[in-house]
């Protein structure tokens, strides 16, 4: 790697880059998302349920080890279903964000459907005295309106916007919040998503393939600044080999020195506390229908 230490980027408080470990913790929602039907198989309900039966303890043990903390996003109905699992996540020092109730897409639901669904996600979590402090959307499919929904709800960030990759802040017309970027090729979907329906995907590749992309991904955002918000679901990660290769990216970033391992709060909160730090404005494109007649 080539370059020099960013500079006038006070969040990241004397390191290149950080590394944000994030795991969405869908369960079952996310194919009952597609539809209903689906709790009558228990190959794919059983698929789902690894991640918070097996994945989800498996992760926690080797963040423990590490003394490492992450971010859990935990949909409400995951929340209701596996509470007692929360409730350790949040016992051992780990941060639970908001993510969603039914784990729809918001592209899918009206305002008024994906309110309800956002406050349903929130009951849940204080239902075990949880009051989470970020958001993130269902397939990151949030709708121009999520990000002012975040702010008028009282959370600090989200973690849905793909226009950077470092940390910035939202303005919206509901307040400022603070966007933790995320990105597909730092996502466990493209490297291991495999069922055969709902058809979620087709690759499963060595975790070596994934820790490799992963740490080349972070070792390149050295140079600029950057985060790495690592996306992984608990019943594709959480299998052992794959656990393996998250605890190998962690140890090569503690390696270089100079990587920060941050929670996706603790991220936030740096990023509110930078005056130099990148801001925008939230607002729809507006797309030409004389140019683009096709809807």
């Amino acid at each position: 790697m080539t370059g020099t230490p960013a500079a006038g980027r006070d969040w990241l408080r004397g390191h290149r880059a950080a590394l944000i470990l994030t795991f969405d913790i869908d369960a079952e929602s996310c194919m009952l998302a597609e539809g209903r039907r689906y709790a009558e198989h228990p190959n794919v309900m059983s698929h789902q349920a690894f991640g918070p039966l097996v994945g989800v303890p498996r992760i926690l043990d080797m963040l423990n080890a590490q003394r490492v903390r992450a971010t859990f996003f935990v949909p409400g109905v995951t929340a209701d279903r596996y509470p007692e699992l929360i409730r350790r996540i949040d016992a051992e020092g780990h941060e639970i964000g908001h993510h969603s109730h039914s784990h729809r897409a918001p592209q899918l639901l009206t305002e008024e459907e994906e309110r309800r669904d956002f406050e349903q996600g929130l009951e849940a979590l204080d239902q075990l005295g949880i009051r989470p402090r970020g958001h993130r959307s269902a397939l990151w499919a949030a709708k121009w309106t999520t990000a002012s929904l975040v702010a008028e709800f009282g959370l600090q960030y989200e973690s849905n916007q793909m226009d950077d990759d470092r940390p910035y802040l939202l303005e919206t017309d509901r307040g400022t919040i603070a966007e933790i970027p995320p990105h597909w090729s730092w996502d466990d979907f493209p490297q291991y998503a495999y069922l055969w329906e709902p058809d979620v995907g087709k690759t499963v590749v060595p975790p070596s393939t994934a820790v490799k992309v992963w740490a080349e991904e972070l070792d390149a955002l050295r140079e600029h600044g950057g985060a790495l918000v690592l996306n992984a679901h608990p019943f594709l990660s959480g299998r052992a080999s794959r656990v393996a290769a998250i605890r190998t990216l962690i140890e090569q970033a503690r390696a270089w020195g100079d990587v920060a391992v941050l929670t996706a709060g603790e991220a936030a909160e740096r990023v509110f506390g930078d005056p130099n730090v990148t801001k925008r404005k939230h607002q729809p494109l507006h797309a030409d229908p004389t140019v683009y007649p096709h809807y």
